[in-house]
């Protein structure tokens, strides 16, 4: 049985992990793509929608170079004596966390865009500090974005293949999540064994998405009534 709950537990820390990296620093980054009108924000949101658009394998092909013994990345992580971090999980955590960007990014700025900028100015006339103002008006109001950002990174990460085989490869117990033991196994003629994961992840998906709509409009209801 640990043939199949060791990729399953990883998977799961893994999105777990990537799903809390990114709800902090892709909060910062989607609240001011919906309020800046700076020049640079296309640009920025360009890189941040990339791996949309990116094959994995190319995106993967980068990350191991850049952190791998002769890129940037590497290198300094070898002088701060922390190693490589391609074939660990660390590494995965990282690639995962680029990958996943959009898929946090993208629903909470559409959240954060559609607020009423009234709202804030009149909050901002009660001397309302900017600070208030975000955890008292802007994540209450966007809480169906920050449900939809958890769900849809949580699940996509599950679902990675290209970027963590580039970057963590077949370890088992490391880097060997659900999306390569499925691969593995198929590789190895193991349909039975491939067939249980690989229902599993359907199951799973069509759940998450059933999940997220019904909670979503539960919350659109309340905020509308």
């Amino acid at each position: 049985m640990d043939i199949y709950w060791e990729p399953v537990w990883l998977t799961l820390k893994l999105a777990g992990f990537t799903t809390a990296i990114l709800l902090v620093v892709g909060t910062p980054i989607a609240w001011w793509l919906a309020r800046s009108h700076h020049w640079i924000r296309q640009p920025i949101a360009a890189i941040v929608a990339l791996p949309l658009v990116l094959p994995p394998t190319v995106l993967g092909f980068y990350l191991l170079v850049l952190m791998g013994p002769k890129g940037m990345v590497g290198q300094i992580t070898e002088q701060l004596g922390l190693g490589l971090l391609p074939f660990t999980f660390e590494g995965l955590v990282i690639a995962s966390v680029i990958y996943s960007l959009p898929f946090t990014v993208q629903p909470l700025q559409n959240a954060f865009a559609s607020i009423n900028q009234q709202l804030l100015e009149v909050a901002s006339t009660l001397r309302a500090s900017p600070r208030d103002q975000f955890f008292s008006i802007v994540i209450p109001l966007a809480r169906p974005g920050f449900l939809t950002a958890s769900v849809l990174t949580f699940a996509h990460t599950i679902g990675e293949f290209g970027v963590v085989l580039m970057i963590g490869g077949n370890i088992p117990g490391e880097t060997k999540v659900l999306s390569v033991a499925i691969y593995d196994h198929v590789e190895s003629l193991e349909y039975t064994q491939a067939h249980w994961l690989a229902a599993g992840m359907v199951v799973f998906s069509f759940v998450v998405l059933v999940t997220l709509y019904s909670l979503n409009g539960r919350l659109q209801s309340g905020l509308v009534k």
